[in-house]
């Protein structure tokens, strides 16, 4: 009898170090794993020659434009950073805002009109169009605009 026991006390101990053991890898792997995940996700890099596209000009705008949908992929990410070149005949169409919006010039010219007055906008001028006001871009002088809109979805 006491030979019994001492027998189902070793496999006692072997079967808690093995849990001990194999617990203690299952924890390293997920921790590893969540290291990695969390490292892969640090940041996003995209290249604007890899995600350009040729569209209409947005809001029934007309015209050639190309955009350039940074991180529009991006699962669980709120907000829009865009870049867009508007060519010669083409415009954002005059349309109604429903959110803030931020429109930052990167080349050219161009004329914003907000609510019915208009005026020329250039190179480094940012225009924050707010909620409840109507408001277009088109290029001026037969020249490419080119900027960067930035919203919440």
């Amino acid at each position: 009898m006491h030979y019994l026991s001492v027998i189902n006390y070793i496999n006692m101990k072997c079967f808690k170090l093995t849990l001990i053991f194999f617990s203690g890898v299952l924890l390293t792997i997920l921790c590893m794993s969540f290291i990695q995940h969390r490292q892969q996700q640090a940041y996003i890099l995209e290249r604007e020659k890899e995600i350009a596209t040729e569209e209409e000009g947005p809001h029934n705008g007309g015209g050639k434009t190309t955009a350039y949908p940074f991180f529009s992929k991006i699962p669980d990410f709120n907000i829009v950073f865009r870049k867009r070149a508007l060519y010669k005949g083409s415009s954002i169409g005059y349309h109604l805002q429903e959110k803030d919006e931020i429109y930052y010039i990167v080349s050219g010219k161009g004329e914003m009109t907000i609510n019915g007055k208009s005026f020329t906008v250039s190179a480094g001028d940012a225009v924050l169009t707010r909620p409840g006001n109507w408001h277009g871009l088109k290029p001026l002088n037969n020249s490419e605009l080119s900027l960067i809109i930035n919203y919440e979805k």
